[in-house]
């Protein structure tokens, strides 16, 4: 199936990339601000659209009409099409409600279910409600982006506290993908009910303990997005995370991983001489890396971006390196002897469910780009 992606380099667009590489072998063609000019080459012969461009912020008009005029533009390529196109669109719980942003998305909806029907098609509209994750940009993206920025920098911003509801950019990605299967329909993925205060004060305890190399209780999916969505914030910055040794008459000892709740498991590998192992990325779950014999560098790539990050490291000054959720990673014996590595993941193997997706740090994968 060719999959068009608008909005491919923003946040959610991202998210839903890294998710269609992971989970599907679709034919993906990214459209950002760069190529939309190229909307109508884009989308010939496609069999069905994301439609994830969208305008958050701006003076009230240019909200509104923004929203609209993307829609209008997906419209008028979609005639090129291939028969029967199916055209998913990330919506917001916020259409109709009477705001430029609202009225925007309302009005963009209404063009795109009524070119699809034209067409014979299926559209699927996605109420898609507060969204938050890895890599938002503060003060556009989400209050959550914004309150992890100010966070990991010691500053405490100022709430006014109401209910809110939460769904990672994974869970909205896993339910626009979904979209591309079944009827026409409307749908409202469900997030996790939350408070602004109580979302800032998780972060901040996550981000006490993160600065020590402690990993929080993180008691269901929610938590574990929210502590993921700052770890990525904090990288590669506060990388590797260094680890302090204490040592008395009968040697030395190093605690590597100190988890204040949920589950985990631990184990260790040996490497020969210029072996190297991982090559793969993560959706959901927390993986720490750990040398404690030998040398090895230990290299990270987001995914669909191309500047390679490099930690040399040795078990003579054990570090971690926590890989953030959407870098491609790996680790390679550099020394000359046998390579001993501590490996802590956040969650028991389940082969039937492993979140481990291959994927070459040196050679990234850009698609039809």
């Amino acid at each position: 199936m060719k999959v068009v992606v608008t909005g491919a380099e923003g946040f959610l667009g991202w998210h839903t990339r890294l998710r269609l590489r992971a989970t599907t072998d679709h034919e993906v063609v990214p459209v950002s601000r760069s190529t939309w000019g190229a909307l109508p080459a884009l989308v010939a012969g496609a069999d069905a659209v994301l439609h994830l461009a969208g305008v958050n912020r701006g003076a009230d008009d240019d909200v509104a009409d923004g929203n609209a005029r993307l829609a209008r533009d997906v419209a008028d390529a979609l005639a090129g099409a291939a028969p029967g196109v199916r055209v998913v669109y990330a919506n917001s719980i916020q259409a109709g409600n009477g705001s430029p942003y609202g009225t925007g998305k309302a009005e963009a909806a209404s063009t795109l279910r009524d070119a699809v029907a034209r067409l014979g098609g299926t559209f699927v509209d996605m109420h898609l409600p507060n969204i938050f994750g890895e890599h938002g940009r503060p003060q556009y993206n989400s209050f959550v982006a914004t309150f992890v920025h100010a966070v990991i920098r010691g500053e405490a911003p100022q709430v006014e506290d109401r209910p809110v509801e939460l769904l990672h950019a994974q869970g909205a990605a896993r339910a626009l993908v979904d979209g591309l299967d079944g009827e026409s329909r409307e749908e409202r993925p469900a997030g996790a009910p939350a408070t602004v205060a109580g979302v800032l004060a998780a972060l901040q305890d996550f981000d006490a303990l993160y600065r020590v190399g402690d990993i929080p209780a993180l008691p269901d999916a929610f938590h574990r997005d929210l502590f993921n969505t700052l770890r990525a914030a904090t990288f590669p910055d506060r990388a590797p995370l260094r680890l302090t040794p204490r040592a008395d008459h009968r040697g030395n000892l190093v605690e590597v991983v100190r988890v204040h709740g949920g589950q985990g498991q631990t184990f260790v590998s040996s490497t020969r001489p210029g072996v190297t192992r991982g090559e793969h990325f993560h959706l959901r779950k927390m993986e720490r890396f750990v040398v404690i014999g030998g040398r090895a560098s230990i290299s990270l790539r987001r995914v669909f971006h191309d500047d390679v990050i490099t930690f040399d490291v040795s078990g003579d000054e054990p570090v971690a390196v926590d890989m953030p959720i959407g870098w491609a990673h790996n680790i390679t014996n550099t020394g000359d002897g046998e390579l001993t590595t501590l490996f802590w993941t956040s969650e028991l193997f389940d082969p039937a469910d492993p979140d481990t997706v291959p994927e070459p740090v040196g050679s990234p994968t850009r698609e039809n780009e």
